[in-house]
Formats: structure tokens, C-alpha cells, sequence
């Protein structure tokens, strides 16, 4: 970092015996002379004792810079300052010399200066380091603000300093914060004459997100220490620069409205080009992302649909299963009552009693007409139950597997089966039968 660390923030009135002590440290003969260089950095011992050594090394001054000095530009980041300060560089023989003979003192020096200040922090930590109320910091400021110097003022980022980076950063906004100096002598003009100037506040406004906040609440004090600032007034410019949000412009000392604007449109104009590639970057991210969200959109409806498909292939496949599955169970099972109805036909044909002869006078001869019109003959005793008819038609082959027997002449269903109403079937006599009967075989299987 070729940028000196953050001083002090500067001093409204002398403390005393910093002009002996600054007589001490510089070696400077006249006091009025060094009254005035104190004066110049606001009593600022620190600042002075600096800046008078890197006058002496042939380093320009960072405090007061002329308001008319061009803003310039750093060529290793392209970032924009109102000035630049350079690390000494010795130059000549003599240079050197005098460099190396100063080199322990300074480090001394600053040695010192650094344990004292660790020591003072240890002792007496800054209660600004702790922010608890990041957002009351912020409005606390703004109603301070507007009861200082009224309501006529650019639009305030009513939120903390990560809530403004990630919207303007989101946005693909500047963002301008200002680190308001409650001590600082310039501060109030600044504020007067240039912050609240209708042509700034169109300014800021119409082109930017605007943030502020005093460096004597913790979330001010927070951001002072990240940007690290020299001196009051103080703003800085940010944007999304290469994936990031960056400092590309800081703008320090009192401004007047015109220098105000010149500076801020000259920063973003050098920044123009960063701010239009990483929209064009977003807008080729987004479309990419949108049309992969296309493309994972489609696919997920083919792959709904291909498994859709894939279901109610497999649904097909099962139902079709199952219903071979059934009708191999109905075959296997009618192929089971077959067989079964077989071995009942073999065996009421096993246990029929033998026919009787034509000639015996206890004979009935009856002619069973079957439903395919065929005729079947057979002699019975008039002593034999209706149930023996009923087992021998059973027992034939062309006999239906359920069947009635009827009697035309007077028509009537023989009862050859035992039911409630005739527990034990009638014989043949008893059922009114002929010595020569034709009997009808009804069948009742579709029944």
C-alpha cells in the first residue's frame, strides 16, 4: 500500500506545549514557524511531525491540498484520489545519507508511538469499538443532521453500511458514504454550503445510494476504521468493480459544490465503463442462468413425463400379470373342479346297483330325453329312491354338470335330491311313475 496510515483525527483547538514538543521533534529554529505548520495541520503533532519529514525527503504534503488541484489517477488500480502520496525516495548521495542517519529514529519513533497508543487502547478501550445498534447509529445521525441543518439534504441510506454495499452492490449502484467529523472546522460549512445544496442533492441523488454516518457512533467509527480516512470532510466512492465491492474514489478536505460535482463526475466517468461491463456480465449471467433454468425445467418434464410413461407401463405389465395370473388360477382351478367332478361322476357311477331285468315286474323302464336331443335308456325298480335316477344321469358323460329331471304328463320337476321340504327323496312309486316313463333332463347350469 503506497497510502500512509490513518492519523488522527484533526485538532480544533492547541493542546498545550505541542509547540515545544513539535520544536523538539523537528528542530525547526523559529516557533512562529512552527506555530504556523501546526496551525496548517490543525494541531495535529502527529500529522505535522510527518509531513515536515516528508518535506524534508522530498515528499509532497498530504493536508490542505489546493481546491483546485486536479483529481489523479492510480495507475496500479485505476482508482481515483484527490491526491497521491508517494513512500520517501531518496535521491543523491546526500538523500540516502540522510535517510539511513534518520531511519532509527523514525523507527524509534513510531515504535513508541505505537506501544503508547497500545497501551492507551489496553487501558482505556474506545467504546465506539463496540457497535451494538449498527441502524440506531445511522437514524440517530440523520434526525442529528436534519436538526442541524434541515431536511433539505441528499436521500440517507436509512440502514447499516453492509445493507448499503449489498444493495448497491445488487442495484449495480454507486454508493457514496461521507464520514461526518462532529469536531472537524470544515465540517459544518461542508455541510452547509455543499451538502445541502439543491444542485448536490439532485446530484447525488438522481446517480447514487448515499450513506453517512458520524464517526462518533460505533458504526461510524466502524467504517472509519475500514476506509481510513486522513481527513474531514470525508467521502468515498464505491462500487462492484472485477466481482467486488471497491474504493474508487476518495474525496477529503473542505469542497466547494462545483469542485463537489466536477470530482464525483469525473470518478464516474473513469468508472463508466467498469459499472456498463459488470451489467452486461450480470445480464449474461442472468440470461445463462435463466436458460438453464429453462433447460432443467424441460428436462424435469421429459424425466416427470419418461417416469409417468415408465409408471404406467409398469401399471400395464402388472395388471396384465395379474390378470394371466388369474386366468391361469381359474384354468388351474376349472382344470381342479373337472377333474374333481369326474371322480364324483366315477364315483356315483361305481355305486349304482346293477339294472334291473325287463321281466321283472318291479321294473320301470325310462327313456331320459338329454338337452343335445339325445336318448338314454334304463330300467329302475319301483322300491329305488329318486336320488338313484339322479345318480346315474350324473354319471353320464353327455349329463350336464347341473340338471333337472321333469315329468310332462302332469308336468312336474321330480324331487331327486334331498332339500327342507323333502329330507328324504320319494321312490319311484311314490312319485307317480309308469311302468315305461319318458323323463326330461333340463339343464341348469347357466343358471
Amino acid at each position: 500500500n503506497d497510502y500512509p496510515p490513518p492519523r488522527k483525527r484533526d485538532l480544533g483547538n492547541p493542546p498545550p506545549g505541542y509547540l515545544l514538543l513539535f520544536h523538539d521533534l523537528t528542530g525547526i529554529e523559529s516557533m512562529d514557524q512552527c506555530r504556523q505548520t501546526l496551525e496548517q495541520h490543525h494541531w495535529n503533532i502527529e500529522a505535522a511531525v510527518q509531513d515536515r519529514l516528508n518535506e524534508q525527503e522530498g515528499v509532497p504534503s498530504v493536508f490542505n491540498p489546493p481546491s483546485s488541484r486536479p483529481l489523479q489517477v492510480h495507475t496500479a488500480d485505476h482508482r481515483i484520489y484527490s491526491y497521491v502520496v508517494s513512500r520517501p525516495q531518496p535521491r543523491g548521495l546526500l538523500g540516502w545519507s540522510y535517510y539511513l542517519i534518520m531511519l532509527p529514529f523514525r523507527f524509534t519513533y513510531y515504535t513508541l508511538l505505537d506501544i503508547f497508543r497500545f497501551a492507551i487502547r489496553f487501558i482505556r478501550p474506545d467504546p465506539r469499538s463496540r457497535v451494538t445498534d449498527p441502524v440506531g447509529d445511522v437514524v440517530a445521525f440523520i434526525q442529528s443532521f436534519e436538526e442541524q441543518y434541515g431536511r433539505t439534504h441528499p436521500v440517507f441510506y436509512q440502514g447499516t453500511y453492509s445493507q448499503a454495499l449489498n444493495d448497491a452492490k445488487r442495484e449495480l449502484r454507486y454508493l457514496l458514504v461521507y464520514l461526518h467529523g462532529d469536531d472537524h472546522q470544515d465540517t459544518d460549512e461542508f455541510c452547509r454550503t455543499t451538502l445541502c445544496s439543491p444542485d448536490i442533492v439532485s446530484f447525488i441523488n438522481t446517480r447514487m445510494l448515499f450513506w453517512a454516518c458520524s464517526t462518533s457512533k460505533p458504526e461510524g467509527y466502524r467504517v472509519s476504521q475500514a476506509l481510513r480516512e486522513n481527513t474531514y470532510p470525508f467521502l468515498a466512492m464505491i462500487m462492484l468493480k472485477e466481482q467486488r465491492m471497491t474504493v474508487v474514489g476518495r474525496l477529503e478536505g473542505l469542497l466547494q459544490p462545483e469542485d463537489f460535482v466536477n470530482q464525483l463526475t469525473f470518478i464516474i466517468d473513469a468508472n463508466t465503463t467498469y459499472l456498463v461491463s459488470e451489467r452486461l456480465e450480470r445480464e449474461e449471467r442472468n440470461q445463462t442462468q435463466a436458460l438453464r433454468q429453462q433447460q432443467d425445467e424441460a428436462y424435469l418434464a421429459s424425466l416427470r413425463a419418461d417416469q409417468e410413461k415408465d409408471r404406467k407401463k409398469k401399471e400395464e405389465q402388472e395388471k396384465k400379470r395379474q390378470e394371466e395370473e388369474e386366468a391361469r388360477q381359474q384354468i388351474l382351478a376349472e382344470e381342479r373342479r373337472q377333474l374333481s367332478l369326474q371322480e364324483e361322476k366315477e364315483r356315483k357311477s361305481e355305486g349304482l346297483p346293477p339294472e334291473p331285468l325287463p321281466d321283472d315286474p318291479n321294473s320301470v323302464k325310462i327313456i331320459f330325453k338329454m338337452p343335445n336331443d339325445t336318448r338314454v335308456e334304463r330300467r329302475f325298480l319301483f322300491t329305488q329312491s329318486l336320488m338313484l335316477i339322479h345318480d346315474f344321469l350324473f354319471s353320464l358323460k353327455e349329463t350336464p354338470e347341473k340338471f333337472q329331471i321333469v315329468a310332462n304328463f302332469p308336468r312336474r320337476v321330480l324331487p331327486c335330491l334331498a332339500t327342507e321340504k323333502t329330507p328324504i327323496p320319494p321312490t319311484l312309486q311314490e312319485a307317480g311313475l309308469s311302468r315305461c316313463e319318458v323323463l326330461f333332463v333340463q339343464d341348469l347350469t347357466d343358471d
